[in-house]
This record gives structure tokens, C-alpha cells and sequence, in this order.
């Protein structure tokens, strides 16, 4: 697959541009850009447990929505268009209780109003614990 992205994007920016919303407040940092996939991490602690114990849902979603509308904000014109996560869904497959998860998120479908990305998260073990699907609206600003 041909390199995905409008320019050259720096994972500096991805984590300045991240670091006065909610991915920041529960500790998400942007790891990696390759061709065509972006991957970033989530601690499992206090912010990001339900009272179990274990990693929240709602916190694995934060990151695959965190992980897609970054992806498609780096493939579209940011002077024209703005990329908006329009469904999301998680499968939760085991529990995790420490360390970090890691999302790989690659493209389904690239579209023009619309974009789909696949995300996996994994433990510090390697294990994937969530799977996870969601759509971008591409609209004008």
C-alpha cells in the first residue's frame, strides 16, 4: 500500500495537537506512523479502570476513536476538511489490570466523506484485549 498521509506528519505534532483533550487527560500518546498505520499507548490505571479494577471499555474506545480521527485528519486537506468519528464499536476480549495497551490502527475503507479504520489493542504481553471499528465523516469547515 502506498503511503497514506497528506504531507509529512511528526509524531510530535500528532501528541501537541492531542495534549488539551481527553486522549491526554487519560494519558494516550501517538508511538508510531508507518505508511499506513498510526499506533499509540494507554496507560491501565486509576484514570483509565472501572471500579473492578480492570481496563474500563469506554477508556479502550477513547483510544480507537483517538486513533482513527487522528489517522483521517492526517490523510485529508486540514485547510478544507475536518474529520469527525461518526460509529464506533469495541469488542472487549479479556481484561487488563496494569501496564499499557497499545492500538494499531489501519484503514478499511478511505473514502471521500467517509473513512473506516480497524483497531487492535494489545498488552504489554501481547495479547489483544480489544478489537475495534470506526467510521469518520469527512466534512467541510
Amino acid at each position: 500500500m502506498s503511503r497514506l498521509w497528506f504531507g509529512e506528519p511528526q509524531l510530535s505534532d500528532i501528541n501537541d495537537r492531542h495534549k488539551d483533550h481527553i486522549g491526554a487527560l487519560i494519558g494516550i500518546e501517538f508511538t508510531e506512523i508507518g505508511d499506513d498505520f498510526i499506533k499509540g499507548r494507554m496507560p491501565v490505571d486509576a484514570r483509565t479502570h472501572q471500579p473492578y479494577g480492570i481496563l474500563h471499555g469506554g477508556a479502550s474506545v477513547v483510544l480507537a476513536e483517538s486513533l482513527g480521527s487522528i489517522a483521517s485528519s492526517l490523510i485529508i486537506d486540514p485547510e478544507k476538511l475536518m474529520a469527525v468519528g461518526l460509529e464506533v464499536n469495541a469488542n472487549h476480549l479479556r481484561p487488563v489490570k496494569s501496564g499499557y495497551v497499545t492500538g494499531i490502527c489501519t484503514p478499511i475503507h478511505i473514502g471521500g466523506k467517509t473513512h473506516v479504520w480497524d483497531i487492535k489493542m494489545y498488552d504489554d504481553r501481547g495479547k489483544m484485549n480489544c478489537i475495534s471499528r470506526l467510521t469518520v465523516a469527512i466534512i467541510s469547515r
